[in-house]
């Protein structure tokens, strides 16, 4: 583990493209095939491969008592470290330095070259994950984490701290560990890529590439792979520039992405992040049950009563409920509209209903599942949606709303329309495009419009994580509470942090640091002076926030210097959008 750590510091403090392929490249060829996939798992920020359905499971609180038991730091310690770095592992690391000072261990000055002190192997590491992830209790999972820690260096410590929390931030963009394996086994970079996005699984793609076996990777059912995703389009002219006509426009619902993966009975239903979700929608699962087909779809997990889509807030009330009740199913049905087929079994039943009415560790690689599917990920667009029309559906799982507009202003009105249908917008797709697992290309365009902005007063802020760390770029925002009896008393509505540019916020930060009234950790209350203009998709109802209601997708649109406090929007007036959107 302390050689991989080296690695990821020496990746991390580079910015040279180059310079990352080639330490990561002699890292890797050196690795025993045992080890290699749990290298490059790690070095993508997972604790476990993507075909794992198991996450990290481990909180701030655990990771906190965790590193102070293993420091034997005072309470309250951890807090204070990474109130100065905003970085969760790097606060573990100067904790666990401390520790080692104190004890007169030569591990933590210990750098590459010298001889290193005996500890956990990568092995070992992903053993004493899975052994934390699967106590039931929050207190053995606190035992299991601070006896890793303890028996770790410092450096090591810090890298097992980031990956738990998922914040491992080694400047690794996507594509460069896919450069190194390539690199370090002699092998096509085309190849590679393609292994990655048909298997979705890192640690087996570098296998196959030290075993010259790329050719045999594909898409395997119960193996979910990462989304395609869309790209932001500014207006329906762009999207014409960019994609010709006619244009091929689907509905952009406002759910949750999932895929769904059937074998006969064997359903499962997995999010955009690899994580199941079938238990949470047991109806969907039934009603693929009873479907003659086999295969993967690609799709959105939405509230829907006799297959119209309701508004997110209501499938928000099923979200983190591992088993809904009865009373929860019928309160809160759910629906699956399906706009994509990634793999489906050969000589598919077709459907027998009018489309109109289908809506709008191993030393070597492990041999992939045969499965019966063939994988769709070549074949042109226009074709999956063929093969999808052809699929038999049900009225819990439809297709996708398509439409097919020839210039801007048909474009446009078709855009209004899926707006007036509740949806969040529209997804533009060139037909001829191929299915390109976890890449973000030009060939799908998503337009989506702000529901409408708010001016807001800025009430608190933040000290900002990864390249906005020192600076105060995370804002709470309120408005006025014009009831009667409240005198117009500022009541929080959100958070924003994107929208404003590195030279706003730097500007903005001495202000705020000019005006702060009290300091809680890294959260600061400031002068109620600062006006900024809001966008955001969706009001709803919340408890979390003093106002009663929370803005889906906030983004700061301006500064706006020109208004003042007494002049930024009412509570009655988020009230009124919200009504909108019941």
């Amino acid at each position: 583990m302390r050689r991989w750590a080296e690695t990821a510091s020496r990746v991390a403090a580079t910015s040279r493209i180059s310079e990352k392929v080639a330490v990561l490249a002699a890292y890797l060829q050196a690795l025993d095939p045992a080890v290699l996939p749990i290298a490059c798992v790690f070095l993508i920020g997972r604790p476990f491969p993507a075909s794992d359905p198991r996450s990290a499971g481990v909180g701030w609180a655990a990771i906190r008592a965790a590193v102070e038991r293993a420091a034997r730091a005072q309470p309250g310690a951890f807090d204070e470290a990474y109130n100065r770095s905003s970085d969760v592992g790097r606060a573990a690391y100067e904790l666990l330095v401390e520790r080692d000072l104190r004890r007169g261990d030569r591990a933590s000055g210990a750098s590459a070259g010298e001889p290193l002190p005996s500890g956990p192997s990568l092995a070992d590491v992903q053993a004493a994950f899975a052994a934390i992830v699967d106590a039931r209790r929050p207190s053995t999972r606190i035992d299991r984490l601070s006896s890793l820690l303890d028996r770790l260096d410092p450096l090591s410590a810090m890298y097992v701290v980031k990956l738990l929390s998922g914040e491992l931030r080694i400047g690794l963009r996507d594509g460069l560990l896919e450069s190194a394996i390539a690199r370090a086994f002699g092998r096509p970079l085309s190849a590679v890529r393609h292994a990655a996005m048909a298997t979705g699984d890192v640690g087996q793609v570098a296998l196959l590439a030290r075993a010259d076996r790329l050719a045999e990777a594909r898409p395997a059912l119960f193996r979910p792979l990462l989304p395609m995703l869309a790209s932001p389009a500014r207006d329906a002219q762009e999207i014409v520039r960019r994609l010709g006509t006619p244009l091929w426009a689907e509905d952009k619902y406002d759910g949750i992405r999932a895929q769904l993966h059937k074998r006969g009975t064997d359903v499962r239903l997995y999010s955009r992040d690899l994580h199941e979700l079938t238990g949470q929608f047991p109806e969907i699962a039934e009603a693929a049950r009873q479907l003659p087909w086999d295969g993967i779809l690609d799709g959105e997990l939405v509230a829907m009563d006799d297959r119209r889509i309701l508004p997110f807030a209501r499938l928000q009330r099923r979200l983190g409920r591992r088993a809904p009740g009865t009373a929860t199913l019928e309160a809160v049905p759910a629906g699956y509209v399906a706009f994509d087929a990634i793999a489906l079994a050969d000589g598919v039943a077709p459907s027998d209903a009018p489309l109109a009415d289908r809506a709008h560790t191993t030393p070597s690689p492990a041999p992939l599942p045969a499965d019966h599917v063939t994988a769709l990920l070549d074949t042109p667009l226009a074709e999956r949606r063929a093969r999808l029309e052809a699929l038999q559906l049900s009225p819990r799982i439809v297709l996708g709303h398509l439409e097919h507009p020839n210039s801007a202003a048909e474009l446009d009105a078709v855009f209004a329309a899926a707006r007036a249908r509740g949806n969040e917008g529209l997804v533009v797709k060139d037909p001829a495009s191929g299915y390109t697992p976890g890449r973000r290309g030009l060939s799908w365009l998503k337009l989506k419009k702000a529901l409408a902005t708010l001016d807001c007063v800025v009430v608190g802020v933040e000290v900002g994580h990864g390249k906005r760390h020192g600076v105060l770029s995370d804002y709470t925002f309120a408005v006025r509470d014009d009831r009667p009896g409240h005198d117009g008393e500022l009541v929080t509505l959100g958070k924003a942090y994107s929208g404003l540019t590195d030279a706003e916020i730097a500007e903005m930060t001495r202000w705020f640091e000019a005006h702060t009234l009290k300091r809680i950790g890294r959260y600061r209350l400031v002068e109620p002076a600062v006006v900024v203009e809001v966008a955001f998709d969706r009001i709803q109802r919340s408890t979390r926030h003093a106002s009663g209601f929370a803005l889906r997708f906030p983004r700061i649109v301006r500064l706006r210097t020109d208004k003042r406090p007494p002049e930024a929007d009412t509570l009655s007036a988020v009230a009124a959008l919200a009504a909108l959107a019941d």
